[in-house]
């Protein structure tokens, strides 16, 4: 079996290496670059299986990369690295198509544990190509797709991980601690509001069948109300 290829990028030297041996210790392989230029054009020179990205990066931010990345291979897995401690941030690198978001300082089997549920996110997502009725609304989790009347608009990962949750628990309360978990890998009020900016996004996405509604079930979650 081949082993899984890493592109990683951190331009704090000291941390990278160390993340870097880590990482190879679990045989996993490494391309490491300290700024975003360099990974950008390694990215068209190599297959990589998963980008681990720092956000305040040289030459091109870690936020711009991983625009560029998410526009040229919009199934590979992205992790992004940070110390910023803003809702705003985290909500600003989901927008961007990341899969995930690791805050520093963080220790190693975090780490590992994340990107090992990334990858095993993506051979789920290629098998999945189911297309699920959501009132007059056609959606494919698969190609994280949401579709009506002809339009057709593409969905975050996370977008479309919420959303999936709130179809599978359709007219019942999808619990917001249990999606903070699987998501988010905690239920800190910091991840909290995230979560509740992604709601509030889905409701707009869905406002053109006005039988559907995402409803706060105080204290609890949400529901998804359909026919």
């Amino acid at each position: 079996m081949n082993k899984v290829k890493l592109l990683f990028v951190e331009d704090e030297q000291a941390l990278a290496n160390i993340v870097k041996d880590s990482l190879e210790s679990r045989n996993f392989v490494v391309d490491l670059f300290y700024d975003g230029a360099s990974a950008w054009q390694s990215f068209h020179l190599q297959t990589y299986h998963l980008a681990i990205l720092d956000i305040m990066l040289p030459k091109i931010d870690g936020f711009a990369l991983g625009k560029r990345i998410r526009q040229a291979a919009p199934n590979l897995p992205i992790i992004f690295l940070t110390a910023r401690s803003q809702p705003e941030d985290v909500v600003k690198g989901f927008e961007l198509g990341a899969n995930d978001y690791v805050k520093k300082p963080f220790s190693m089997e975090e780490l590992i544990v994340r990107i090992n549920y990334q990858l095993g996110n993506r051979r789920t997502n290629r098998e999945e190509h189911t297309l699920l009725q959501i009132g007059h609304y056609q959606f494919h989790p698969g190609n994280q797709t949401l579709s009506i009347n002809g339009k057709t608009r593409n969905l975050t990962h996370r977008e479309s991980e919420i959303l999936k949750r709130l179809y599978e628990n359709r007219n019942q309360v999808m619990e917001r601690n249990t999606v903070l978990q699987e998501l988010w890998g905690d239920d800190h009020f910091f991840n909290a509001r995230s979560m509740d900016v992604f709601i509030t996004k889905l409701r707009k996405y869905l406002q053109e069948d006005p039988a559907l509604r995402i409803v706060n079930i105080r204290g609890i979650g949400y529901k998804l109300i359909m026919p």
